[in-house]
């Protein structure tokens, strides 16, 4: 197969992908793939392919067509070609929950020498550093990569880039409990959609929507929060986008957690944990467990709970969300504290405050906790983040973290 007829096909494909037949899509992109002689062509096709088994949740065999499209790039020698496929292989671990190697691949990106795509793609280099950083509760360097990747979608008018930095801006301020930040870029994400979307996957309007719901069961609008969670799923099962079915599945459980209706939440955690374990998100497994063992709390069945926190603890640990460790530990804190366990009580306070100490989860003005309830948060230039409140009655423009850290031993 030459390069026109490979281009065609290509093109053929997109069309039916584009009209909801996927596995017609990706036959024909597997036929190019066996047949084509055309490396350029390859690498094209490769691509598609990554992008269709992300959106269905396919991870592993994104990872597999990942590496395939690095090894064509590489035979094609150009920078361009490679700073494409190494953000590939980044964000298929990214989905697969190895922050680690995520970030180490962008790294790679971000090292390779200044090419044209560096321009387009270096804001979702630094997007993809930025999910993993969080991930890995790392909240600063995250922070800074979120607003690195907004600095490139401004300066090149991408307003795509944008509406993503906005939905994950939206998850790291649901994360520190800042829940007015958490609904606030969501609904501009939204805003982004309907003013120039049309042309846009409905994906983009679909993930909107879902941080918009978690958003709103977290400052208690759980009707608000039904919406646009019933939006956002009505989008992932026309699309057979099978990762944002399992989060809605996960959001709704929460709402029906919210209003204590616990019959209702646990089929939809049973679904949400289904579908999750079958696409291996590890990190969305343990958000399940943890809204479980609350359930189970709530019904005073405190050994169930205690199980459910113990697998879930067991994945956090592997994947190193440190967040999802404090809160579990905290879960388990209360459960020992009512039982009077004092031993195993010292012990998860112990841990809960490591992981605080970890994840810089407090205000470095007036010492307290962020991310224990609900608070206005401001970052700092540098990307330290403190209570709104303490940076207005300090006055303070110089950050006091980044002092204490560049003061020398012995001169305190």
């Amino acid at each position: 197969m030459g390069q026109d007829q490979t281009k065609q096909q290509i093109a053929k494909g997109l069309q039916l992908y584009q009209s909801n037949q996927t596995e017609k899509a990706l036959q024909v992109w597997t036929k190019v793939l066996e047949k084509s002689s055309d490396l350029v062509g390859r690498f094209r096709v490769l691509g598609c392919l990554v992008t269709a088994h992300s959106e269905m949740g396919r991870y592993k065999e994104m990872l597999k067509f990942a590496v395939v499209q690095i090894d064509t790039a590489r035979e094609l020698e150009d920078a361009d070609f490679l700073l494409e496929s190494y953000l590939n292989l980044a964000r298929s671990n990214e989905k697969l929950c190895e922050f680690h190697k995520t970030i180490s691949y962008c790294k790679t990106c971000l090292g390779l020498p200044g090419t044209r795509a560096a321009t387009q793609l270096g804001g979702q280099v630094s997007l993809s550093m930025g999910n993993a950083f969080l991930g890995l509760s790392l909240f600063q360097k995250a922070l800074e990569s979120f607003e690195k990747a907004l600095r490139y979608a401004h300066n090149n008018d991408d307003t795509m880039l944008e509406c993503r930095v906005c939905c994950s801006l939206g998850s790291f301020y649901a994360q520190v409990k800042d829940y007015e930040k958490a609904l606030f870029f969501p609904c501009k994400a939204a805003e982004l959609v309907n003013d120039y979307g049309k042309a846009w996957s409905l994906k983009y309007r679909a993930m909107s929507q879902y941080h918009m719901a978690v958003a709103y069961r977290l400052l208690g609008h759980l009707g608000s929060a039904m919406e646009c969670c019933e939006e956002s799923m009505k989008i992932a099962l026309q699309h057979g986008d099978r990762p944002l079915q399992a989060l809605c599945l996960l959001c709704f459980a929460d709402i029906h957690r919210s209003r204590g209706d616990l019959e209702t939440a646990f089929p939809r955690y049973d679904s949400a944990m289904s579908i999750m374990t079958e696409i291996g998100n590890r990190l969305g497994q343990v958000q399940v467990l943890l809204g479980v063992a609350k359930c189970w709390v709530a019904r005073k069945a405190l050994d169930k709970a205690l199980d459910a926190i113990e697998r879930a603890q067991d994945l956090a640990e592997e994947v190193g969300n440190k967040l999802s460790q404090l809160k579990l530990h905290c879960l388990s804190e209360s459960i020992y504290r009512s039982r009077g366990l004092q031993r195993e009580l010292r012990a998860h306070v112990v841990r809960f405050h490591e992981c605080v100490e970890e994840t810089e989860l407090y205000c470095g003005l007036c010492g307290e906790s962020i991310g224990e309830k609900n608070s206005r948060l401001q970052a700092l230039p540098c990307s330290h983040i403190f209570h709104l409140r303490c940076l207005q009655n300090n006055g303070t423009r110089s950050c006091p973290n980044c002092y204490r850290s560049s003061v020398k031993p012995g001169f305190v």
